[in-house]
């Protein structure tokens, strides 16, 4: 039976962190809406790189000056704001998942299936919770049934939603769907939302993995939810975009024709901006789901966008970092990398931070 879900969703700040020079998560806040509340420029320049050694496909945060961002290497890095080393954690395995801050704690999942918390200034291990699949997608959080503790909540290809305590790594609980989870959950209020590979839009009650609903989509869907007050929006590997009303658990619009989805949506408003595999940047009205622009790129586009203010900033396997009009979708300025780019870019006031497949970090600031 389904059960109606009668309340605001509302936006819950990653601990506060929305000011203009921290970026604590992939998505920016924990409905992973991809909104950056800071001041871009039209033009950037490249004032630093950073080598890590291997392959980038983890996404970078900022926050309290520190650069963080896993490396295939198995190697958790913090950067100062310079560029320069200030420590390195290492495992045994890949971190493509992007890292999360809350509360000067690190969380991470490996490709081992290993979630770390991480001590942000020194990268001491606090503990690891280990799962029987892949990590792939970032960590989220909410608050505990109490209101008071904090829950670490991430999915991983042992086909379940885990939700283990802040500060000790201990379970709270598990929900199991029927295949692999591939991104990251969208939560707000006390509502988890997420995609997997099994074909369902799973939404899902924090306080005790209790499941509130399913919603049949017909095929995998990779790419990660974004939460805009009571709607999600999300799109599956068949290329199909869709509107959610979470409240009712029913879709309100859909649009096909695009290429798999792969990264997460950003929304401002009315315009919600995706990138697709068919290196398409699309522009969707929330209202209806018409296609309000578009944008190619030369190659297949796997990072999800940032929205600041009036521009669209994103990454494509083209190795290029571009920043386009909201309103129209045209180019403002690019920077060509020249290495295949899958990274999402963090975004804090004057500057831009991503990581290349070339294994560096790049930092672009202010042209002044």
């Amino acid at each position: 039976m389904k059960l109606l879900i009668s309340l605001l969703i509302i936006v819950i700040p990653l601990s506060g962190f929305t000011q203009e020079n921290c970026w604590s998560s992939y998505r920016g806040n924990t409905a992973l809406s991809g909104n950056a509340f800071a001041e871009i420029q039209d033009s950037y320049k490249l004032i630093w790189t950073f080598e890590t050694g291997d392959i980038i496909k983890s996404s970078p945060i900022v926050c309290n000056n520190n650069i963080y961002i896993g490396s295939n290497n198995g190697s958790l890095f913090s950067i100062s704001m310079d560029g320069k080393l200030n420590w390195k954690f290492s495992t045994e395995t890949s971190f493509e998942a992007p890292p999360l801050y809350l509360d000067n704690t690190i969380f991470i999942g490996s490709l081992e299936g290993i979630m770390f918390a991480l001590d942000a200034n020194s990268g001491k291990e606090l503990w690891q919770y280990s799962t029987e699949g892949q990590i792939s997608g970032s960590a989220n959080w909410a608050f505990s049934s109490d209101n008071r503790s904090k829950q670490i909540i991430f999915g991983s290809y042992d086909y379940r939603l885990h939700s283990v305590e802040a500060l000790t790594g201990d379970s709270l609980w598990k929900y199991e769907t029927d295949n692999y989870i591939n991104g990251a959950p969208a939560i707000s209020n006390n509502i988890a939302i997420f995609g997997g590979c099994d074909g369902f839009l799973h939404l899902v009650n924090t306080n005790d993995g209790n499941i509130f609903d399913t919603i049949d989509i017909g095929t995998y869907i990779a790419s990660s939810v974004a939460i805009d007050q009571n709607y999600a929006y999300f799109g599956n590997y068949d290329g199909v975009f869709y509107k959610v009303d979470i409240p009712n658990h029913k879709v309100l619009w859909k649009s096909e024709g695009a290429g798999p989805f792969l990264g997460s949506p950003a929304i401002a408003g009315n315009k919600i901006i995706i990138g697709s595999q068919n290196k398409n940047v699309y522009c969707y009205d929330g209202s209806n789901g018409d296609v309000l622009w578009t944008f190619k790129t030369l190659r297949k586009i796997e990072s999800s966008p940032v929205i600041a203010g009036n521009k669209v900033i994103i990454t494509s396997g083209d190795g290029r970092l571009y920043i386009l009009n909201l309103e129209n979708g045209g180019k403002i300025w690019s920077y060509e990398i020249g290495s295949p780019i899958s990274s999402t870019p963090a975004v804090i006031d004057r500057m831009i931070i991503v990581g290349a497949e070339d294994g560096r970090v790049y930092a672009f600031g202010d042209i002044k």
